[in-house]
């Protein structure tokens, strides 16, 4: 084992940080995993873990036993709390090799229920919909055109560990175009204009649920090739719900027309 790193300055603690913006994080094609349950899952799901710091005042030896065969380095309090961005790590943080997310790579059931977001700029929002995505079990989730990556330190928080938990792509609107309508997956885009109420709509089929930016709504490009403009309605003087709330609506209507 390491001997304990007691300095934030120490280069190892430096290059840990500086994977918390993203061009380091695209440049090393490495990212940061915080939490037990966390690196569990993305071992799970074959991320290959490089090192793991923790934190002895924090977690014992004993409670990481299943760890013990990675690289450990053990750091003071004082550095952790440095290095951890939510409060509640556990007093471990994994540094971890990226993944391609490529949709020839997504594998689909007989009748896929698919969640494609455009743009998308909030790692917060992102979190969440990875989240409801996994609590849904839908096929796949797709990112175009993003403003985030996968592996912001917030979307991995926000989404409790569920960006290792559903299958992901990333790329082009373009791409993802093509690809619906090569598996003849029906696409619903989100909408404030020309839209039918979400609940009319039949999710029964192969389905993709389409939200664009609370700010601007989703590019022509998907509202030309959308087979449906679907809207929440509002009961309220708001004309929209925040983004990840409204993928929880939809994608949840959907599974309780599947029977689920």
């Amino acid at each position: 084992m390491h001997p304990k790193i007691t300095s934030s300055q120490n280069p190892k603690i430096k290059s840990l940080l500086a994977l918390e913006k993203p061009r380091e994080r695209k440049n090393r094609q490495l990212f940061l995993i915080e939490g037990k349950r966390e690196i569990l899952w993305a071992l799970e799901a074959g991320y290959t873990i490089e090192s793991i710091f923790f934190c002895e005042e924090i977690i014992a030896l004993s409670e990481i036993s299943d760890l013990l065969k990675k690289d450990l380095i053990p750091v003071s309090k004082e550095v952790f709390e440095k290095i951890a961005v939510r409060e509640s790590s556990g007093g471990l943080i994994a540094v971890a090799k990226q993944k391609t997310h490529l949709l020839t790579q997504i594998e689909l059931r007989k009748n896929p229920l698919v969640l494609i977001l455009e743009a998308v700029e909030k790692p917060g929002n992102l979190g969440a919909i990875l989240r409801t995505a996994d609590a849904a079990a839908v096929d796949a989730v797709i990112i175009c055109d993003p403003q985030t990556d996968f592996y912001n330190p917030n979307v991995i928080r926000s989404s409790v560990g569920c960006v290792f938990t559903n299958q992901l792509a990333a790329v082009s609107s373009d791409e993802a175009i093509a690809w619906l309508k090569i598996n003849q997956i029906k696409i619903f885009c989100t909408s404030l204009q020309a839209s039918r109420p979400y609940h009319q709509i039949d999710f029964t089929q192969p389905s993709a649920i389409v939200l664009g930016t609370e700010a601007t709504g989703l590019s022509d490009i998907w509202t030309k090739n959308s087979d449906a403009n679907i809207i929440i309605p509002m009961q309220g003087k708001i004309d929209s719900m925040n983004v990840s709330n409204a993928a929880a609506v939809v994608v949840f209507e959907a599974l309780r027309q599947r029977g689920k």
